[in-house]
């Protein structure tokens, strides 16, 4: 009885596994799940945990063991779609968001969008000026620190907080006298709601960028915002199409396409390279999904789409969920108590420490400090100055936009050679690529993983990998050579899955060309015993050939088949 009850123990232990989603906020929820349980189960149990109603706009994202970022798809088993081996770790984040904030029903919705948006913010995903960068980092210090006061703030309070991925000296004043003279009496809810408003005019608002390049070889960033497609190129905006321009979406291996109709019948098609197979298949689901999601009126006129040709059947995936307008029509219908929110505060952050005590990249000494800069902006400064493939166009949706007003200044260094710097007015927080400020020997690192000076943190995704963090302490040190390691050991099985992808396709249009063939010599062979009185019809009859297939084979072929139907017709009246 006692074995009984224990091998049935570990049968139930291997049908479940831990699952952890680290939240917002930086706090983890911690669930067991069965084996075969789906995304969307996943999800509810942590929007009931959060008290979230609004839950339409979030999604759980994880990253594979090559570092390809994921959405966990929602009417799919959890653990297919995992690469990796259990317990699992994934991430809460906005997936799509909201077009007005403001117009959000609950708080509790506006306070987790806050979070993403900080977060954002910190790690150079929303891009803005200096005057807007003051603003919001001053917001959020109103909303996690309440009103200024001489006896809890001393002179230069705002140095020991981090909101971008580096600070100067002049924002940091700039913050702390719009904390103190302009948001006095602001409580945490309206300090949020007005922090949302501002980043909402901001055109990065909700970009969420996927690096790739142009036809040129010229570094780009592609995303997807609520309100169209844009391009980025260094820290400018060169394409922006709304959606309703955008008429198809497409992926072959690393290119994409996106297919647009501007005014007057202008068709324009751009063209783009992500890194791998796997990145642009990425890109191109998060394209049909954002497209659906704020183009569509209704969720029953979502269609599967295919990024198929004539002879291959390609990749299908269709939308599941909900689109906007319901989303705001479902939201209106909330009737409830306000539920309690629970704000972290100053509660220290792995990944966005945003509002967190810690040493700041203005604490490197000056000329130290100016050769981090440079060895970092290589990238940035060669995406500024590169002549790009595309016309630059920008139309903006909001009243402001970062403008390309940087100024540089030329400092004599050692040897004669000139060190530019970028200035406290053309302060942009995504001038650094550093996700966090690190120790001088993690630079090298650093610069190794954004080699194209991506204006967005890729750090924070790396520390969501879908492997658990036991797991990543074995790295030790010297992690890099270990990374290196098993990058090359998954090498041949990629090579065998193109290979199979390759005999697959062959073999698919191998048996479409032989059906096509077959269908049109059916058809030919119903024309000709037809009666259909048409020249070259008579023609073919009149041949040695046809008269042999006709007596020969046709017709012994066509007796055959009537006595087999007037077999079965007896069998069955005899029934």
């Amino acid at each position: 009885m006692l074995s009984r009850f224990m091998s049935g123990s570990i049968r139930n232990l291997e049908r479940e596994y831990n699952c952890t989603v680290r939240l917002l906020d930086d706090s983890e929820y911690t669930c067991t799940i069965q084996r075969d349980a789906k995304g969307q189960y996943l999800f509810d149990l942590i929007c009931h945990h959060l008290n979230l109603l609004e839950k339409d706009y979030f999604g759980i994202r994880y990253v594979d063991p090559d570092k390809q970022r994921h959405w966990l798809g929602f009417t799919k088993c959890i653990a297919k779609q995992m690469k990796s081996q259990p317990p699992f770790t994934m991430c809460l984040r906005v997936k799509f968001y909201p077009p007005d904030p403001a117009a959000l029903k609950e708080e509790i919705t506006r306070y987790l969008v806050f979070l993403q948006i900080k977060r954002d913010l910190y790690h150079g995903r929303l891009l803005c000026k200096t005057s807007d960068a003051a603003m919001l980092a001053a917001y959020i210090l109103q909303a996690e620190v309440g009103d200024y006061d001489p006896g809890k703030h001393p002179e230069g309070y705002s140095s020991k907080f981090q909101f971008f991925p580096k600070h100067s000296e002049k924002l940091e004043r700039r913050i702390s006298d719009i904390h103190k003279t302009e948001l006095i009496g602001q409580t945490p809810e309206e300090s949020e709601l007005n922090f949302l408003q501002k980043a909402q005019e901001l055109e990065t608002y909700g970009v969420d960028p996927h690096p790739c390049k142009d036809v040129s070889g010229n570094p780009a960033f592609l995303a997807f915002t609520p309100f169209g497609f844009t391009v980025l190129q260094g820290n400018r905006r060169v394409h922006f199409l709304n959606w309703d321009e955008v008429t198809k979406l497409k992926f072959e291996a690393k290119t994409f396409h996106i297919y647009a109709n501007q005014k007057e019948d202008k068709k324009i098609i751009l063209t783009y390279f992500a890194p791998t197979p796997e990145a642009c298949k990425h890109l191109w689901k998060c394209g049909v999904e954002n497209q659906a999601f704020y183009k569509l009126d209704k969720s029953s006129q979502v269609r599967t789409v295919s990024s198929s040709n004539l002879f291959f059947k390609g990749s299908r995936f269709r939308y599941s969920g909900r689109v906007a307008k319901e989303v705001m029509e479902q939201s209106a219908k909330i009737k409830r108590e306000p539920p309690e929110i629970h704000r972290a505060g100053l509660v220290p952050s792995r990944s966005c420490p945003s509002i967190t005590h810690g040493p700041r990249l203005t604490s490197v000494p000056r000329q130290r400090r100016r050769a981090v800069h440079i060895s970092i902006m290589e990238g940035l400064e060669s995406l500024r100055d590169s002549a790009h493939s595309t016309p630059v166009r920008s139309v903006s949706h909001g009243d402001s936009f970062m403008p390309r007003h940087r100024h540089h200044t030329t400092d004599a260094g050692e040897g004669g050679s000139s060190q530019r710097v970028i200035s406290d007015e053309a302060y942009c927080p995504s001038d650094s690529v550093l996700p966090t400020p690190m120790a001088e020997h993690s630079l090298e690192l650093a610069v190794a993983r954004h080699p194209n000076g991506a204006p967005c943190s890729i750090e924070e995704e790396e520390s969501e990998a879908g492997t658990p963090e036991g797991q990543v302490a074995e790295f030790g040190p010297d992690g890099r050579v270990l990374r290196l390691g098993r990058t090359r050991k998954s090498l041949p099985n990629k090579e065998v899955q193109e290979l199979h992808k390759f005999i697959l396709s062959v073999l698919r249009m191998f048996l479409v060309t032989m059906g096509l063939l077959f269908a049109l010599l059916s058809l030919l062979i119903m024309l000709t015993e037809s009666d259909l009185d048409i020249a070259f019809l008579r023609d073919i009859r009149k041949t040695p050939e046809f008269q042999q297939f006709h007596f020969e084979y046709f017709c012994p072929l066509r007796r055959w088949v009537a006595c087999k139907f007037r077999w079965m017709g007896g069998f069955l009246i005899d029934k």
